[in-house]
């Protein structure tokens, strides 16, 4: 954003892939949807005229129903083009609002800071570039470009939106960055000891989580009552301290979250994209908690929509991956859309690449969903083939199998244990597995000429090293 860091394009080019987006209608995506909201913002602020002229009339309305991220770059430009109204206050931007839903924590926070950008431009006191634009592609922002954003501000006497602020600081996290803080403090701005507390802390901290069946798990009590009535697992998450200093819409994502709690998401948009997950991009635990009702919807054929972005993203955020987030990957394993399926397979194999996929806990989540009737083992068996037959898939998928299959080989039925078994022993066989499983020793030791019974042979054969 500064000098160095943040090139905007020349208003013409900025013009025509703006215009692109808006036609295109379909999401464009965190890095292009980020760039393109913050170059507005700093040709807002060098020279609104000449922004105004290139940018042209904005649409008012679409032929076919946009994607949230374009609705929301054709709202910012329109109030980048429009005149300035001066009696407007940027300060009041959702003034208010009404908490409905806690599982759409993020998306309240994204439309805080969105609203806040929107209003900012309304009001003619627009700012010389976001503070929360990523540093890199999966939403994370370096400490050390927010504290050089910040002492930019101080410079030039401007004033940080809470909602721009607050974003930047739930985007920052990792190891802390001890030259960072000490650039922190030394910050000519209001602002400066909360900015140098938050990195010194490592960002948000990291809620205390937990598993729960849906309606009714002994690990649990749950106040949920559906057609699905036991057959979902979810996680929730411990209140999180410190939401004081943030604007009264990021206060959902700090208080306890229940998944299993009474309230009105059915009737809500459910944005699971990657734009979520870039909202808090060291917390994919949180982004998965949160909406992984609607992630096991697609399994289990409830009425719910897919997201293949939203599963990839998570495997590509910079925070750990635990229960939830092996969780969604399960779900998507067995989704009923082929594309969720085919980016389930994707994150299975990210996670996996970059050393944060928990074989064993995904094996085992996998089996007891199949036990519950909530995934199809066949789809299971079909999404694991096609991730062994990766590159560098055959281990983790053994190492998935290795966990899950005697829970599988229990919940499934007969036939369609072959299939699953032939998937163990090609994926054992390519990775040099050894050792053995009790259950499927004793199917080897079995007479008779099955497809059951010879790729069970031929597993043990293989873990032997025959």
């Amino acid at each position: 954003m500064i000098e160095g860091e943040y090139a905007a394009p020349s208003v013409g080019a900025l013009a025509d892939e703006v215009a692109a987006v808006l036609a295109d209608r379909r999401d464009p995506g965190v890095e292009t949807f980020e760039r393109l909201l913050g170059a507005v913002v700093v040709h807002a602020h060098r020279d609104r005229e000449a922004l105004a002229a290139a940018l042209g009339p904005v649409p008012r309305a679409f032929a076919v129903r946009p994607s949230p991220q374009v609705a929301c770059l054709a709202g910012v430009v329109g109030a980048a083009v429009e005149p300035v109204r001066a009696e407007e206050s940027w300060e009041k931007a959702g003034a208010g609002w009404l908490e409905l839903c806690q599982h759409v924590a993020l998306d309240y926070i994204a439309g805080a800071r969105v609203g806040e950008v929107h209003a900012r431009l309304r009001a003619g006191d627009p700012v010389p570039f976001p503070l929360s634009v990523p540093s890199g592609p999966a939403g994370a922002v370096e400490p050390r470009h927010l504290v050089e954003r910040l002492a930019q501000y101080g410079r030039l006497g401007v004033r940080p939106g809470p909602a721009d602020l607050g974003q930047a600081l739930l985007r920052v996290g990792g190891p802390v960055d001890a030259e960072a803080v000490r650039a922190a403090e030394k910050l000519d701005l209001a602002e400066g000891p909360r900015v140098a507390d938050w990195l010194r802390q490592g960002g948000l901290p990291q809620p205390a989580g937990w598993r729960e069946r849906e309606s009714g798990a002994p690990e649990r009590p749950s106040r949920r009552r559906g057609a699905r009535a036991g057959r979902r697992i979810l996680v929730g998450h411990e209140a999180i301290e410190g939401r004081g200093a943030f604007p009264r819409r990021f206060w959902s994502l700090f208080r306890k979250f229940e998944p299993d709690l009474s309230c009105p998401h059915w009737s809500l948009p459910d944005f699971r994209d990657a734009h979520t997950v870039a909202t808090l991009p060291w917390h994919p635990e949180i982004a998965a908690a949160r909406l992984l009702t609607g992630v096991a919807s697609a399994a289990d054929k409830d009425g719910g929509r897919g997201a293949p972005a939203f599963l990839e993203a998570l495997a590509a955020a910079d925070g750990p991956a635990g229960p939830a987030v092996h969780l969604a990957v399960a779900y998507g394993l067995a989704s009923v859309p082929q594309e969720d399926r085919e980016a389930a397979v994707r994150a299975l194999l990210l996670l996996a690449a970059r050393g944060r996929l928990d074989g064993g806990l995904l094996g085992r989540e996998l089996a007891e969903l199949v036990g519950l009737g909530t995934l199809k083992a066949a789809l299971v068996t079909e999404s694991l083939r096609s991730a062994a037959a990766a590159p560098q898939g055959a281990a983790p998928v053994w190492a998935v199998l290795a966990a899950g299959l005697p829970g599988l080989l229990a919940a499934t039925r007969p036939q369609a244990h072959g299939a699953l078994l032939a998937v163990a022993a090609d994926s054992a066989r390519l990775s040099g597995a050894r050792g053995e499983l009790p259950e499927v020793t004793a199917l080897a030791r079995r007479t008779g000429s099955s497809r059951l019974l010879e790729e069970a042979r031929r597993l043990r054969d293989t873990l032997a090293g025959r």
